[in-house]
């Protein structure tokens, strides 16, 4: 399966967000003709003001399509369906009452939805750098792990950005029968330079599948008005933790062939799921 990463350097504004994403998408899926098309998280609306995320949020339609379409979900399901390619849509933001959901959803070629996925893991945190973050004043947290058939052979483990930092669920995807792990994010520069390939890598090679990594890339403005810039390096890894595609800053795609006999052949050669032997419960 031919698999494409989308880095964008999103703002606040998701008319010009679903301009841009348009144009690296039909730029893309013309020169590399992939399977699947992955964007970043928040590529909708990146920074701004809580008022200006509401504004760019969708309430969505039900699951089995009953419901009225927002604008991003249209041009995600319209990109799938005009090219018959897979697309996962990053994230955008879903309304849910006072709060929003950080929201992952996957369209198969014919360009239904397939997979939803909320953000579990809020990024609440104050980097080494001293920046804040506060993702729980505007964000709810989701609660379900989520899988998606990608092919007869491939199946997704969904994750959003800091949920790498928790390789719990990543288990519990591969226990689900996940091989390919998508993974929308919006990375800090700090962050990203410290511990985003470090991560990605791990998880790849403990849970022995495919890492498809999509970042964010450049500077935007916060609720505050400081600008925060996010690392980009979105990448492509293979089971044995291989980078075998990468974007670096800036804007632009790449490009890796993801095949199921790879997955097939390091398990074989390192069985690590049939060595487990710890348990670990939390109250």
């Amino acid at each position: 399966m031919r698999t494409t990463v989308i880095q964008m350097a999103p703002g606040a504004s998701a008319p010009e967000n679903i301009d841009t994403a348009r144009a690296l998408m039909t730029a893309a899926i013309t020169a590399d003709r992939p399977d699947l098309v992955v964007l970043p998280e928040m590529w909708s609306c990146l920074g701004g003001t809580r008022d200006m995320k509401f504004a760019a949020a969708e309430v969505l339609p039900a699951p089995d399509g009953t419901g009225e379409a927002g604008p991003l979900y249209r041009f995600l399901s319209g990109i799938a369906r005009t090219y018959g390619v897979s697309v996962h849509g990053g994230s955008i933001g879903e309304r849910h009452g006072e709060k929003l959901f950080n929201t992952a959803l996957v369209f198969n070629p014919q360009g239904h939805e397939i997979a939803r996925y909320r953000k579990i893991h809020l990024f609440d945190v104050t980097t080494p750098g001293g920046e804040g973050y506060r993702e729980s004043d505007t964000y709810e947290p989701g609660s379900d792990i989520v899988t998606a058939p990608l092919s007869a052979d491939l199946t997704a483990g969904l994750a959003i950005c800091y949920d790498i930092r928790f390789p719990a669920l990543f288990h519990a995807l591969r226990a689900r029968g996940a091989n390919v792990l998508l993974v929308p994010a919006a990375f800090t520069v700090e962050t990203g330079l410290a511990h985003w390939e470090t991560l990605l890598r791990a998880r790849a090679i403990e849970t022995q599948c495919w890492m498809v990594a999509c970042g964010t890339t450049g500077t935007h403005t916060d609720a505050s008005g400081q600008s925060r810039r996010t690392y980009g390096h979105s990448m492509i890894i293979d089971p044995w933790g291989t980078i075998v595609a990468q974007v670096s800053d800036g804007p632009g795609w790449s490009t890796a062939r993801i095949e199921r006999g790879v997955i097939d052949s390091t398990r074989a050669r390192m069985p690590v799921m049939a060595h487990h032997r710890l348990s670990i419960h939390t109250p």
